[in-house]
């Protein structure tokens, strides 16, 4: 694999991993989710994962998730949308998202 320069837009590509049940079940089949800004693209997700973690990534699946509507003491609020992207790791690499960057 060749070598893969970080760049600062690499850090602003990916938001945060996503701690949740299911991503826990999915990263038992080696893929990691990871929280993304509404503008990333797919092919930019892939770049900024493996420059940033050192792995190979095979692919990438993205959801836009519509933010809800919810009541805090009568006042009505909406919570912002989001996008998540689930990437699958190629065959024996893993990402320890507990660690951090």
């Amino acid at each position: 694999m060749a070598k893969v320069e970080v760049k600062a837009r690499h850090y602003d590509t990916i938001l945060g991993p996503m701690i949740t049940e299911k991503s826990t079940l999915l990263s038992e089949e080696g893929k990691v989710v990871f929280r993304v800004p509404l503008t990333a693209t797919k092919p930019e997700i892939a770049e900024a994962i493996e420059a940033l973690f050192k792995v190979k990534v095979t692919a990438v699946n993205t959801l836009r998730l519509k933010g809800k509507t919810k009541r805090f003491r009568g006042m009505i609020g909406r919570r912002s949308d989001m996008k998540k992207a689930v990437v699958t790791l190629a065959e024996g690499d893993s990402i320890d998202v507990t660690t951090g960057l």
